[in-house]
């Protein structure tokens, strides 16, 4: 079979394509984040079904347990979960230009919404409408973190997993009834996750 070579046009058209499938790709990941950061009211645990619609369900870009791995990854890391989570996403899709897109479109939401708010402050502070619509979005924004919570606890029961069935409600328990700093459980929790990793990676390797 005799070898073709590319000539300048072909390989000018290819790189076009990819070029294009580039630029729909990028700006797909920018306009996500920015939609998902843009309605994130109340806290970053409200991106954790928005992120997990729009990137999981809708999208098919990662799966369930990494969108969790993420989550989870982005509350033991400093700064605002909503930055991290986006960013980590964005890492994972497309490497640092991922980040980087991820990064810029979560940013600007807030900093568009702040802006302007910040010039009618004392209107809003005094305003009886605007204060009746934050205590809607409040009952709204608890029913969510409620809805991840418990899709979340009913999917680690599923798992059968002992160790993470015991992990979750000691974790609960602490917090809730103990008044342990969060800090605490997350080092705690994570590192006997990590010292099971490390114990299942051995138990797999095979003896020579």
């Amino acid at each position: 079979m005799k070898y073709h070579k590319p000539n300048f046009e072909e390989n000018k058209n290819n790189l076009n394509e990819s070029m294009k499938k580039d630029f729909k790709f990028y700006k797909a990941l920018f306009l996500s984040t920015f939609s998902v950061s843009a309605f994130t009211f109340g806290g970053g645990y409200v991106i954790v079904p928005l992120m997990k619609q729009k990137f999981v369900d809708k999208l098919h870009w990662i799966d369930e347990d990494e969108m969790l791995d993420i989550v989870a990854i982005s509350q033991s890391l400093p700064g605002p979960l909503v930055v991290d989570a986006s960013v980590l996403v964005g890492y994972r899709l497309a490497g640092i230009p991922g980040a980087i897109v991820s990064l810029l479109s979560t940013a600007l939401p807030p900093l568009v919404i702040l802006s302007v708010v910040s010039l009618f402050y004392q209107a809003f502070k005094t305003n009886p409408l605007v204060n009746a619509v934050l205590k809607g979005m409040q009952a709204g924004i608890a029913a969510i973190i409620a809805d991840v919570v418990i899709s979340g606890g009913i999917k680690i029961f599923k798992s059968r997993n002992t160790l993470s069935i015991i992990i979750m409600i000691a974790s609960f328990c602490a917090i809730y009834f103990l008044n342990v700093n969060v800090i605490w459980v997350i080092l705690v929790c994570g590192t006997l996750g990590g010292i099971l990793t490390v114990t299942k990676s051995k138990k797999k390797v095979p003896k020579i």
